[in-house]
């Protein structure tokens, strides 16, 4: 089996070459390195130092800082020595775009430089040139002979190298051949690889990033692949999210991207890209890399190997179930609110799950991420339920409920054969993914499976949990069942962006993979996030991204919130306006964090659209991707509006141009006055 990983069932990591930068060592087995990269403008030397060493009090092990033309670069000495003034030896990173003087300067002064294949030689003007296959040759040795003199400056110097593909900067000519492909991506880092093994240069990391979780998952098991094919090992990966924007969203999108590969041993350094200060990056970065240590291999030779997968891990394909109800074939994955730690529930306990009730005139408000189903194992509500929400419970309760319609029984697999009665709906089988010598069996999973109204929920006591889900998937696959799943996933971790960090990357996984016809997560026993504190008022609360969450009630909406960003990251269901979203650096063209938050706050109504917020022509419109509309840096003090890759109004100043972004989405049709 042609696998991208060491291990699909337990956690192994990749062994990569090591690459020496400064005085770090990447890949190899060794830890999971962190980073970011600073949004000051590298001219402005002591705040750009400043902002360093923040990111370097914050846990920082390496720091990029914006190269864009030869000024900036010879300028990265300045900073450098004004570092080592201040006792700072931590590596710096130039990123370099369009400009190879620029990056053979900075390789000179500094430890590592990024090269972005997609504009390093080539260029990008949404052109569709066909290319004979001579033709084809040739750009390749133009490629090689400009890219010849970086490879061999970074030799001589002992500089490092990162070959950082992006999927919204793939150059015209990769996208002639191979279209907006994660192959194109893999292939477009490929062709600068083997020019540097040619002139035997090897101390490269290579990146496959794109704002979409999907592509950039499969980008890079695609590269991991196509680097074992041709040269039987593979260099260190850096694995990050481009422009996943700020705030709940821009960790979601982040940890699913990152999660995801982490989960399998991919992965030798990492950077969360926010729309926030850098420093504030570092933590979310360590909340992903901790849920890696040595011993997380415990509990693994309890999941089954496999052969072959019955599945492409480097396509997205939905696993095909029957209907059950709402749950399963073409409808879109359903959402569980966990209440098992709340009892007694009333009418305004459901608003933190987007069900609004107005007492004066007894009637219900559904807003667009309201949960489809409750969990309430211990509790009958004393109300009718709004709309089409329902409820499941122990089997017991089930029996006892005067609708057994709007109330549906939970069994575990043991307990479902012993019944004497069960819903002529829906019935839900809990089941342990490989956490119990004692587990379901084969025979036990196809009688279960016989029953067209059941339908499973899975998770794993299991330490190294995701693979283990996974793994009885692909066996549900190889016995041919095709009955929806629910995804359970309950996270004992202390903080708020820790939790969020954990359902993001265990659920995230399997939905990327099309795994997963719903989800359900909660917190165990009932605790509440350990970095509470007290507001004015005397309430319990926890903080993230900015965001307060209040006593039982705000877990609540935070997890139901985490859960529809989860489906919305993993495009799977859209129930929100997406933000795909620079993270700022020294090319910055305005305030981005400020505009961000305006953007926001006058759009975030226009569920599944897309809109994309990029600094400065590095990011836009390149790195839009597949953003429906662009708000552009393209001078100080001037944006230029997208619609998809083609610019309808160029220049506008600053002052006016959300607003000029509103009339833009009003003119398209894609403006909803709110009522």
């Amino acid at each position: 089996m042609e696998q991208y990983c060491n291990s699909i069932t337990s956690y192994n990591r990749l062994i990569t070459r090591e690459v020496k930068v400064g005085n770090l060592i990447i890949g190899g087995g060794h830890p999971i390195r962190v980073q970011t990269m600073t949004t000051t403008d590298t001219m402005a030397t002591e705040k750009t130092v400043e902002q360093v060493i923040r990111c370097i009090q914050a846990g920082a092990e390496l720091v990029r800082i914006t190269a864009p033309s030869k000024t900036e670069a010879e300028n990265l000495a300045a900073i450098k020595a004004s570092l080592k003034e201040k006792g700072y030896t931590t590596p710096i990173v130039a990123d370099i775009h369009f400009t190879p003087n620029a990056a053979e300067i900075a390789a000179t002064i500094i430890e590592k430089v990024r090269v972005n294949p997609g504009n390093y030689v080539d260029k990008k003007k949404f052109e569709q040139i066909e290319y004979t296959d001579q033709e084809y040759i040739e750009e390749i040795e133009r490629i090689r002979e400009r890219f010849t003199p970086l490879v061999l400056i970074c030799k001589e110097h002992g500089t490092a190298m990162r070959i950082g593909t992006n999927h919204g900067s793939l150059s015209d000519r990769i996208m002639s051949r191979y279209g907006d492909t994660a192959i194109g991506m893999v292939e477009s880092a490929m062709e600068f690889l083997r020019i540097a093994r040619s002139l035997d240069y090897h101390q490269i990391i290579l990146s496959m990033k794109s704002s979409n979780p999907q592509v950039m998952v499969q980008a890079y098991r695609l590269l991991i692949q196509q680097m074992q094919a041709e040269f039987n090992e593979c260099y260190p990966l850096h694995l990050g999210v481009t422009e996943a924007g700020d705030g709940e969203d821009g960790r979601i999108k982040s940890a699913v991207g990152i999660g995801t590969l982490l989960e399998d041993g991919i992965g030798d350094t990492i950077r969360v890209s926010l729309t926030e200060d850098p420093e504030l990056e570092i933590p979310v970065c360590k909340d992903l890399v901790k849920r890696y240590p040595a011993n997380r291999i415990k509990g693994a030779d309890m999941i089954p190997p496999i052969a072959q997968l019955p599945y492409s891990p480097f396509e997205y394909k939905r696993r095909e179930t029957i209907q059950v109800s709402t749950i399963g074939s073409k409808s879109v994955p359903v959402v569980v609110a966990d209440y098992k730690n709340k009892t007694a529930l009333l009418p305004s306990d459901l608003m933190a799950i987007g069900y609004i009730y107005d007492e004066a005139i007894d009637k219900w408000t559904i807003t667009d991420a309201a949960a489809d189903f409750i969990y309430s194992p211990t509790d009958l509500l004393s109300f009718d339920l709004p709309g089409t929400l329902r409820v499941i419970t122990s089997p017991a309760l089930w029996e006892m409920s005067a609708d057994t319609q709007k109330y549906l029984p939970l069994f575990n697999f043991k307990t479902y054969f012993q019944a004497t009665k069960k819903s002529d709906s829906i019935n839900f089988v809990e089941v342990d993914c490989y956490g119990s010598k004692n587990g379901i069996r084969d025979e036990q999973l196809l009688s279960i499976a016989k029953d067209p109204t059941v339908v499973f929920c899975l998770s794993s006591t299991l330490s190294h949990a995701m693979p283990a889900v996974r793994r009885m998937i692909m066996r549900m696959m190889e016995l041919k069942i095709q009955s929806p799943i629910i995804l359970v996933t309950d996270s004992a971790w202390q903080t708020t962006d820790a939790h969020l960090i954990h359902f993001a990357t265990e659920t995230g996984a399997l939905l990327l993979d099309g795994f997963g016809d719903g989800i359900c997560i909660g917190i165990q026993g009932k605790q509440v996030e350990a970095s509470t504190s007290e507001n004015e008022a005397g309430t319990e609360h926890a903080q993230v991204s900015g965001r307060n969450y209040y006593s039982n009630d705000s877990v609540q909406q935070f997890l139901n919130s985490t859960a529809f960003g989860i489906l919305q990251a993993t495009r799977t269901r859209i129930s929100k306006t997406e933000y795909i979203s620079c993270p700022s650096c020294g090319r910055t063209l305005f305030e981005l964090q400020e505009t961000t938050a305006k953007i926001r706050a006058v759009t975030s109504h226009l569920k599944g659209l897309k809109i994309a917020i990029m600094g400065c022509i590095v990011n836009g419109p390149g790195e839009m991707a597949d953003a429906d509309f662009g708000y552009v840096g393209s001078g100080v003090g001037k944006i230029t509006l997208y619609k998809g890759k083609e610019v309808m109004k160029r220049n506008i100043d600053s002052a006016v141009a959300v607003d000029e972004l509103i009339l833009l989405l009003k003119e398209h049709n894609a403006w909803i006055d709110l009522v």
